[in-house]
C-alpha cells in the first residue's frame, strides 16, 4: 500500500504497469570537532593518516570513549525529524572484515538505536506533497579509505576517516519515483544544514546514500529489493533508481527473477552492476559492545535541546508566507538554503516598510541567478543585503526605474559602493519631468506615423511606443508617466 499522502507513480512496461518502491539509508557525517570514540580530528582533508589516534588504529588495549557532542547532534537531528528520541540506546559490534576497518568490526547500533520513528514532509515542484517515514536513526563510526593507485603492487590504507561519527538515517519504503527520492534527499539535506548537525557536503562524502529499489505490480506485495551502495550525488541517485527499476522490470518480463544483492552505480555508463549478494543481519553477528555501557539520556537534556532548536525550513516557510505575503513557491525557494533565507530576511528588515515581494523577486532571480552563473555561494555574494536593500528603496521612491536598478546592481556587483552615491554621481536618476518625457514621445510619434495608426486600431501596440521612448531616455524615463502620456497623445 502507498505511504500516507503518497501518489503512486507507475512505469509502463511491455506487459503492463509497474510500480517502483524505494527506501533509503542515508549516512550523514556528524558536525563535530572530534571523532565518535576518540579525540582525533574529524576535519576533512589532511595528509594520509594524520588524523588517527591509537583508538582509531585499533591498537591493543585502546578503549572507545563516547563523544558527548555527537550524541547531542544525533538527538537534535531526531527532534528535527519529529522522531522519537530513545532515552536508552545500545552500541553494538557489527562484525565484518574490511581492510580499512582496523578493529575487524564496526561500532554501530542495531536493536536499540538512539532515535526511533519520525517523518519528513516533502513538497514537489508541481505542488504535490507526501510524507516519508523515518524508521530509525543510529550512530556509528565510519571506516577508513583504501587507495589503489598509489602503488603498482599493493593497496594503501588511509585511516583519517576511521572512527568519524555518522548518523545512519533509515527510511521506510515510502518513495515511488526517482524524482521523489531526489526531492526527499534534498529536503533532508536542508533540515540537517538548518540544524547544524551535518554540512551536507556530498562532494566530500559527508552525505551519501544507499538506495533500496524493488518493483511490483500495482497493489501486489513488495518485490525483492536490490541495494545500490554509496551514492554521493542527488543526480546520480535519480539515474541509479531509473536504471535499476527498468533493469528489474526487464528481468521479470523476460521470465527471470530478481536476486537480492548489493549493486554499485557506474555514472560513466549510467547503469548499476552487481557487487555482492546481500548480507542479512545475522551475517554480521551483532552483539552489544562490551567496552561501552548503554547510552542513557535524561529527559531534561532532550527537552533542553528541543527548546534550543533553530527555526526549521517548514516553519520558516510558513512564517515567510504569513508575515511577508510570499507565494508558496517563492517562500519554498528562499528557505531551501538557510543562508539564502537569512539574506532575504536581512534585506526585508533592513528598513521600515520595505517591499518583501520585490525583495524575494530580486534575491531569487537577480542575485541567485548571477551567483549560479558564476558558481559562487551566497556567503560570497559581492552585493550585500544592505546594498540590495538600498537599490530596492531607490526603486520604491521612484528615484530609479527597474531597468536602471539592474544597471546599478551590475555596478555594485563589479565595483562595490553605495547605490545611492552611484546613482547620484552617474546621473542615473529617473526622469519624471513631464515636459521632457512629452518631448521624447512627440519625437517618436512624428517619426512613426504608420505605428500610430496601428496603435489606434490595436491598443496593445502601445507597448512598442513605450519601448522606444524608454530607449530614447536611456531607461531613465518614469514608465508609468510614459504610458499615461502616450495614451493621451495617441487618443487611446
Amino acid at each position: 500500500m502507498d505511504a500516507p499522502g503518497q501518489t503512486s507513480k507507475l512505469i509502463k512496461g511491455a506487459s503492463g504497469d509497474w510500480e517502483v518502491v524505494i527506501g533509503m539509508e542515508i549516512h550523514a557525517q556528524v558536525t563535530s570537532q572530534a571523532k565518535l570514540f576518540s579525540g582525533a580530528a574529524a576535519a576533512f582533508g589532511g595528509g594520509p593518516n594524520e588524523h588517527v589516534s591509537l583508538v582509531d588504529a585499533a591498537m591493543p588495549g585502546m578503549l572507545p570513549v563516547i563523544n558527548a557532542e555527537c550524541v547531542r547532534q544525533a538527538v537534535r537531528t531526531g527532534l528535527g525529524l519529529k522522531a522519537k528520541v530513545n532515552l536508552k540506546s545500545v552500541f553494538d559490534r557489527k562484525n565484518y572484515f574490511y581492510p580499512d576497518l582496523p578493529q575487524g568490526y564496526q561500532i554501530s547500533q542495531y536493536k536499540s538505536p538512539i532515535v526511533g520513528e519520525g517523518e519528513v514532509l516533502v513538497e514537489m515542484p508541481d505542488g504535490d506533497a507526501f510524507r516519508v517515514g523515518i524508521e530509525r536513526l543510529h550512530l556509528e563510526q565510519d571506516a577508513g579509505k583504501l587507495l589503489h593507485e598509489q602503488h603498482p603492487a599493493m593497496s594503501l590504507v588511509d585511516l583519517n576517516r576511521s572512527g568519524v561519527a555518522l548518523m545512519e538515517i533509515v527510511t521506510r519504503p515510502d518513495l515511488r519515483s526517482a524524482e521523489q527520492a531526489k526531492a526527499f534527499l534534498g529536503k533532508l539535506r536542508t533540515i540537517l544544514r538548518y540544524l547544524g548537525t551535518c554540512d551536507g557536503d556530498m562532494e566530500k562524502g559527508h552525505l551519501r546514500a544507499d538506495v533500496n529499489v524493488s518493483v511490483r505490480r500495482p497493489g501486489a506485495p513488495l518485490g525483492t529489493r536490490c541495494e545500490i551502495k554509496n551514492l554521493n550525488s542527488i543526480r546520480f541517485i535519480g539515474q541509479a533508481i531509473e536504471h535499476e527499476a527498468w533493469r528489474q522490470i526487464g528481468v521479470i518480463e523476460d521470465g527471470g527473477t530478481i536476486e537480492q544483492e548489493t549493486r554499485l552505480f557506474d555514472p560513466d555508463n549510467g547503469e548499476t552492476r552487481s557487487m555482492r549478494t546481500k548480507e542479512e543481519a545475522h551475517d554480521y553477528r551483532y552483539f552489544p559492545d562490551p567496552d561501552l555501557l548503554p547510552l542513557e539520556l535524561s529527559p531534561s537534556l532532550v527537552e533542553d535541546l528541543r527548546e534550543k532548536l533553530p527555526e526549521l525550513p517548514d516553519e520558516k516557510k510558513a512564517r515567510f508566507m504569513r508575515d511577508y505575503g510570499l507565494t508558496d513557491y517563492d517562500a519554498g525557494v528562499l528557505v531551501a538554503e538557510r543562508e539564502t533565507a537569512a539574506y532575504f530576511e536581512t534585506v526585508v528588515t533592513g528598513a521600515k516598510n520595505r517591499d518583501a515581494k520585490l525583495a524575494a523577486n530580486w534575491v531569487i532571480n537577480e542575485l541567485a541567478g548571477r551567483l549560479n552563473r558564476e558558481g559562487k555561494d551566497i556567503a560570497a555574494a559581492p552585493v550585500t543585503p544592505s546594498q540590495l536593500g538600498s537599490i530596492l528603496d531607490l526603486v520604491a521612491h521612484g528615484t530609479i526605474s527597474g531597468k536602471i536598478a539592474k544597471d546599478v546592481f551590475e555596478i555594485v556587483w563589479n565595483e562595490g559602493g553605495d547605490p545611492r552615491a552611484i546613482v547620484e554621481s552617474r546621473g542615473l536618476q529617473q526622469v519624471t519631468d513631464i515636459s521632457a518625457i512629452a518631448a521624447l514621445i512627440d519625437d517618436v510619434i512624428a517619426k512613426n506615423p504608420d505605428k500610430v495608426a496601428d496603435a489606434q486600431r490595436n491598443p496593445k501596440a502601445i507597448g512598442w511606443f513605450v519601448g522606444q521612448v524608454m530607449k530614447a531616455s536611456g531607461g531613465k524615463a518614469n514608465p508609468q508617466a510614459v504610458n499615461d502620456l502616450l495614451k493621451t497623445k495617441l487618443g487611446l
